[in-house]
This record gives structure tokens, C-alpha cells and sequence, in this order.
């Protein structure tokens, strides 16, 4: 649990479509993708309410009607959920700059496709020791040349950033975690309906400016869930107890859960973790090695076998298949005796990513 209940709003930067979670997005919004068979967007909510982060407003761009669909008003979630939609793409600070309304005093940005159990409290009571105008969350990575760098003094206060570095210019491991704690007078800097960044316009402009602007080094779990890969990846980390949300109470890794009308066949061997949900029916002699994740409605045909593969609703696997680190989209239908490895296939189209 958090060290203290903290009293700050949040603005969760949905997004547009996500070119890099390709073909997945084409579909569905990136922050509805399934993880652990619940939208993405629901941990990060969960997440935050843990927090007593309870008024959150959500930057949207690509497909809101299906985001406002199911979240509602966020009661249900025990939250109060405020939309700030974009005609057009606006940038990471555009967008929130676009919510502005909504906003006062001190408030939390995160990245709408971030994984984290980064201490919100901790690193509220950083910001306010600092009396930053701007505090980012930093965190390490071994190759830091797709990130945005962070160069910071002894004391955390940012001296430059250095967005996807080559080899030879990397001065640090430490990059931006895409988590923010600011104060709201720096929207003023912001202009008005542009395409406007964070990263490569309003911070560096706030350092030139000469306000403080700090770095929150932490070195918990982060993992940016912008590929296919990634994606597949965290649901596995959540499964092997990797990771931990606050959405799902701790797995272990050896178990198998099944939802309600879920039938197996007595000749199914199935090796944990592995996740399967009401209404999936599994044939003779099915094979599945976790971690493996089943979406609602599911069916697979007899002598079928899965391992460290995602499946979303109403996919329909014929007798023999071979799937392996695979995400299947919704109501997809894999033929029989096929050889589905290290892909992601959606209904609509045959596009795969390896």
C-alpha cells in the first residue's frame, strides 16, 4: 500500500491510434487492449485510485466513443472520469493543455500506454520538497538510445534532455518514464489548440525559462506497452508475477483459473499460469503451457497446443494448430493444422508482426 492518501488529479494521455501496436490498434483504442482479459486503461485507473487519485481526466483522440462506452462516468470504477477529446492530434502537452479547464494547483500526467508501480505519494512529496514547477518520473534502462535521455545534477534538478541519443551520445541510463507531477501555471507556456510536446518543447522551454524542473528517479517495475511485443509481454510478466496490478489480486504462477461455463476436456493438459474465461470450451488432447491468457468465448479444437500466447474474444482454433508467443484478436479463426509462432494475427486483415 501507498505510504500516504495523496490529493491530486490525474490527466491519462490516451492518445491516438498507436502506429507501433500495429495491426492491434486498427481495431480497438490502444488503452482497451486486454490485459489479463480487462482493458489496459482499467489497471492504470485501479492503479491510481490506490493512490485516492480519484478525479481523472482522460485525453482522448482515437475512437472516444468506445473508451466513454464502457467507462461511463467512472462510478462504477469509484472514480469520477472527465473526457477532454481532440478534434485533432495535439501532442503529448497539447493534449493536456486541452484539458485545462479541468485543472489547478498540482495534478499527475501519465503516458496512456504505461505499466508501473511507481510510488504516486513518494514521489508527490519529492515534487513538493523541490518546490518543482515540473517533476519527471525517471527510470533506468540498459540501451536508453530509443528514449528520451535525462542529464540531472547531484541534487535531481535537470540540466538537458537528449531525445533518442546515438551510442556515442549517451550520457546517462536514465530516461524519461512518461509520468509527470506539474503545476498548472506552466500550461500558460503551452500554446492554444497546436501540436505541442512535453519532451522536445515544453520542458526544454521551462529550462531555458529557468524554473525547476527535477528528476524522480525510482526503480520500480516500468514497461512501455508501444509494440506488439511489449504488449505480449506484460501479460506474461502479470501472469509469472513479474508484475503486479492492482486490478487482479496475486497470481501464482503454477495455477490455473477458469471462469464460469468453461469445458474441458479430461484429456487436456493444461500447465499454469494460465488464465481461461467463462463461456471458452477446450477439445481432446489440448496442450497449453502458460503463460497463456484466453479471452471469453473461445474455442479450441482437439489436439490443439498454446503457450505464451494471448487470446481475445471468440477466437476459434481448428484441430492441430500450433500457437506460440502469439496475440489472436477478437472472433478470429486460426485453420486447422496451422503454425501460428511469434505473431499477431486480427480478422480484417492477415497482417502479422514478427
Amino acid at each position: 500500500m501507498p505510504k500516504s492518501k495523496i490529493s491530486l488529479k490525474a490527466v491519462i494521455l490516451v492518445g491516438g491510434e498507436g502506429t507501433r501496436l500495429q495491426p492491434l490498434t486498427h481495431v480497438i483504442p490502444k488503452p482497451m487492449l486486454p490485459v489479463l482479459n480487462r482493458p489496459f486503461l482499467e489497471h492504470t485507473i485501479a492503479y491510481l485510485k490506490k493512490y485516492a487519485v480519484e478525479d481523472i481526466i482522460l485525453a482522448l483522440s482515437y475512437l472516444p466513443e468506445v473508451i466513454q462506452d464502457y467507462f461511463g462516468d467512472g462510478s462504477k470504477l469509484g472514480v469520477q472520469l472527465t473526457y477532454a477529446i481532440e478534434s485533432h492530434p495535439l501532442g503529448t502537452a497539447g493534449a493536456v493543455k486541452n484539458a485545462e479547464q479541468y485543472l489547478d494547483g498540482t495534478f499527475v500526467v501519465l503516458n496512456g500506454d504505461i505499466f508501473t508501480d511507481l510510488d504516486i505519494a513518494d514521489m508527490l512529496a519529492f515534487h513538493q520538497h523541490k518546490r518543482a514547477k515540473a517533476s519527471i518520473a525517471l527510470t533506468w534502462v540498459d540501451n536508453p538510445c530509443a528514449f528520451g535521455v535525462v542529464d540531472a545534477d547531484s541534487d535531481g534538478r535537470i540540466q538537458r534532455f537528449v531525445e533518442k541519443p546515438s551510442p556515442d551520445q549517451v550520457t546517462s541510463n536514465w530516461i524519461n518514464a512518461g509520468i509527470y507531477i506539474l503545476e498548472s501555471e506552466v500550461l500558460e507556456h503551452v500554446p492554444i489548440g497546436s501540436h505541442y510536446m512535453f519532451e522536445k518543447g515544453l520542458f526544454p522551454l521551462l529550462l531555458e525559462l529557468g524554473e525547476p524542473v527535477y528528476g524522480y528517479q525510482f526503480s520500480g517495475h516500468w514497461l512501455d506497452m508501444g509494440t506488439p511485443e511489449k504488449y505480449l509481454c506484460l501479460n506474461c510478466d502479470l501472469l509469472l508475477s513479474k508484475a503486479k496490478s492492482v486490478l487482479i489480486n496475486r497470481l501464482s504462477k503454477d495455477e490455473v483459473w477458469c471462469d464460469q461455463d468453461v469445458t474441458i476436456h479430461p484429456s487436456a493438459k493444461i500447465i499454469g499460469p494460465v488464465i481461461i474465461a467463462s463461456g471458452c470450451q477446450i477439445g481432446q488432447r489440448v496442450h497449453i503451457k502458460g503463460p497463456v491468457i484466453i479471452g471469453p468465448n473461445c474455442y479450441l479444437g482437439d489436439d490443439v497446443s498454446l503457450e505464451e500466447t494471448v487470446l481475445w474474444r471468440g477466437v476459434n482454433i481448428g484441430v492441430g494448430a500450433v500457437l506460440k508467443q502469439c496475440v489472436i484478436g477478437n472472433d478470429t479463426k486460426v485453420t486447422a493444422k496451422d503454425q501460428v509462432i511469434n505473431r499477431v494475427v486480427i480478422p480484417q486483415s492477415s497482417q502479422n508482426c514478427t
